[in-house]
This record gives C-alpha cells, sequence and structure tokens, in this order.
C-alpha cells in the first residue's frame, strides 16, 4: 500500500544539502515564490521531509546580527498540518545558534501565520541597509507585501 508523501510520519526537519536544491527550488517554483537570486543570495535552508519526499522549506540570509526570512513553502497536500511551523521554529533556532537577533521578512500571503508567532509589522525605513539592499526588498517582493520582524530568545529579554 502507497501512501501520499507527508501522510504517514511527522515530518524530519534538517538542514538542506547541496542535493536538495533541486527539489527546493522546484517547490518554491510552485508555491510562487522567488527564485531569481537564489545563486548570488544563497541562503540556507531547512527543509521538511516526510517519508523521503521534500514537503516544506524555509531559508534564511543573513547580514551580521539581523536575518532575512525568506522562502517558507509547503506543498499543497501538507498545509495545515503545522510543517510551517516546526520549519520557523527550527530557523529561529539555528538563527539564534548563528548569533542573530532580529529576524525580518516579507510576506503577501501569511501575515497571519507568521503574526501568531510573534512577529510584527513594521515600517522597512528603519532596517538596515544590508536587508533592504536585498533582491527581496529591491525587486523581487511587491512594495505591498507585509514587512515583519521578530527579536530572538535571549536577545529579546532584558535582564534585570
Amino acid at each position: 500500500m502507497s501512501a501520499q508523501p507527508g501522510a504517514t510520519r511527522a515530518p524530519n526537519v534538517r538542514p538542506a544539502t547541496m542535493h536538495d536544491m533541486a527539489n527546493i527550488r522546484a517547490l518554491l517554483e510552485a508555491s510562487k515564490l522567488p527564485t531569481a537570486d537564489l545563486a548570488d543570495s544563497r541562503p540556507e535552508f531547512v527543509i521538511a521531509e516526510s517519508d523521503s519526499h521534500l514537503i516544506g522549506v524555509a531559508g534564511l540570509q543573513r547580514f551580521g546580527k539581523v536575518a532575512l526570512v525568506r522562502s517558507l513553502a509547503v506543498t499543497e497536500q501538507s498545509r495545515g498540518s503545522g510543517v510551517g511551523g516546526k520549519l520557523v521554529r527550527e530557523l529561529e533556532r539555528v538563527a539564534e545558534a548563528l548569533g542573530v537577533a532580529d529576524l525580518v521578512l516579507l510576506t503577501e500571503t501569511a501575515e497571519t501565520f507568521f503574526a501568531s508567532r510573534g512577529y510584527e509589522r513594521v515600517e522597512r525605513t528603519g532596517l538596515p541597509p544590508a536587508i533592504l539592499a536585498t533582491a527581496e526588498f529591491r525587486s523581487l517582493c511587491p512594495a505591498s507585501a507585509a514587512c515583519m520582524s521578530k527579536r530572538l530568545g535571549k536577545t529579546a529579554r532584558d535582564t534585570p
């Protein structure tokens, strides 16, 4: 008996390798997310797989203490199953381990999803120049996309 990808087991979330890039690109394109700058920007990806099938991806493009969250995509049949949340938690864990203090993103369709995970709308004008210089901000995402940010873990806690 054959199961649908993602239907039988909890997904395995792991760092992507170069061997995953073709499948990542295909999922991003199927999700209508930008891929034109992947070779130049070289984001770090985490992926979710089930039964050896890619069911989700999220990327992180670092600029010192700030990073751009990009390319969160989940296959249509796996949406609503918690895969996106697992990917965001893993991306945040990785970012914090790498010394990233703030995450920034642009979204046209997932503002509610990210708001429920602690991301807040911010004005683009207050962002670091390196983030504003990315292809996402310059040309790939429309000006109407919601700009959101989140301060991570220990850096977000005020100590007495």
